[in-house]
């Protein structure tokens, strides 16, 4: 090796490290964001209960390998902005929320609007951008939107509160309707995230999967929402080996939804299993497969392809309203494909929905 590849190797070996700074084996204690800059730099972080200026995130970047314990709920103080009010990225962290609140002050906000009108609302809430564990957080009131999940590296998010049950109500801004919308618990763009026993108490999707693969939900509970989603599915992506299992639904639109945008253009969903989920009070339908989103049964478009869609295993059991319809499939023409088995598929009260441009589906009928 020449002298001049030695001397370039080591320069940038000491750039490596001068870039990449070892965190210390000490204790960071958070009571206010002043805090931050200089508690990030041990590998055990404390967050005590504080109110974080509104307008302000909550942005953790972590050292590898740190691990974060809540002892004090966090508190943000309102403002019409975009946010979110709190992110964290970092890779193996231990994320421990020992039951602890970030309370988003969503009253303050809501209008029943969203993020489709209305005042401007801090969405996501939630940023994690982190893999290892994150566990046994609260989440009280979002001003909408809830998590935004994106980790680097496998992730396991377990024993989570989202509590939206008092955006049900109408207020003064919202016109009769729930006061809270938009208020989606986990919207996913990721691959290998483990999502479980968690409740989740909201007024849109209790999971929202937009893209991504090796996706498990397990073990939770879905309340008040629209229910369980794969979608919306736009152009250019891809989503495959997606496990939904034993959750419970309660009083949702629909249990289980695929949708795909009418308008969306060389996409691919396959690889969808559900085993062993439970939905009752279900408002609209049981199940929902439908390529005409943003409507509902309207005309589909046949820009991305699903396959491989299944209900097996253990029994999904659904029970919908007098006047909702049990299963409907709307495809596009050609874009369902193959055999589906939903041999363990049940699905009581209601009415028949229709089946489109697709005769796959084996061993179930309505």
């Amino acid at each position: 090796m020449s002298s001049f590849i030695r001397i370039a190797a080591l320069l940038a070996f000491a750039h490596v490290i001068l870039a990449s700074p070892a965190a210390s084996d000490c204790t960071g204690t958070i009571s206010s964001l002043d805090d931050v800059d200089d508690a990030v730099k041990c590998t055990t972080v404390n967050i005590n209960s504080f109110t974080v200026p509104a307008g302000k995130t909550f942005n953790l970047e972590l050292a590898q390998g740190t691990t974060v314990n809540m002892q004090g709920d966090v508190t943000f103080a309102v403002k019409n902005w975009d946010g979110p009010l709190f992110q964290v990225s970092g890779k193996d962290i231990t994320f421990n929320g020992n039951g602890h609140t970030f309370d988003g002050n969503g009253p303050s906000y809501w209008d029943g609007q969203g993020g489709n009108g209305g005042v401007t609302k801090p969405a996501p809430m939630m940023k994690i951008k982190i893999s290892g564990t994150y566990t046994n957080v609260k989440v009280l009131n979002s001003p909408a939107r809830v998590y935004s999940v994106s980790n680097p590296a496998p992730l396991t998010m377990s024993k989570l509160t989202i509590d939206d049950s008092a955006g049900d109500a109408p207020n003064s801004k919202s016109n009769g309707k729930p006061a809270g919308h938009n208020t989606d618990g986990f919207d996913c763009s990721t691959t290998n995230l483990t999502i479980e026993d968690s409740t989740i108490h909201n007024q849109d999707d209790c999971l929202a999967i937009n893209k991504g693969s090796n996706i498990v939900f397990q073990r939770n509970t879905c309340i008040g929402g629209h229910g369980i989603s794969v979608g919306s599915i736009d152009s250019d992506v891809t989503v495959s080996g997606i496990v939904i299992q034993n959750n419970v639904i309660q009083n949702n639109d629909q249990a289980l939804r695929i949708k795909t945008k009418a308008s969306a253009k060389d996409s691919t969903v396959t690889n969808i299993t559900y085993s062993g989920n439970t939905g009752t009070g279900l408002r609209q339908f049981g199940v929902l497969i439908d390529q005409s989103y943003p409507d509902t049964l309207g005309t589909p478009g046949n820009g991305v392809k699903l396959s491989a869609v299944n209900f097996v295993g253990s029994t999904n059991t659904l029970s919908v309203n007098s006047d909702a319809m049990r299963v409907a499939v709307n495809c596009g023409s050609g874009s369902c494909t193959g055999t589906w088995d939903w041999s363990a598929l049940k699905v009581t009260g209601g009415k028949a929905g229709p089946i489109t441009n697709f005769n796959g589906i084996k061993n179930f009928s309505q």
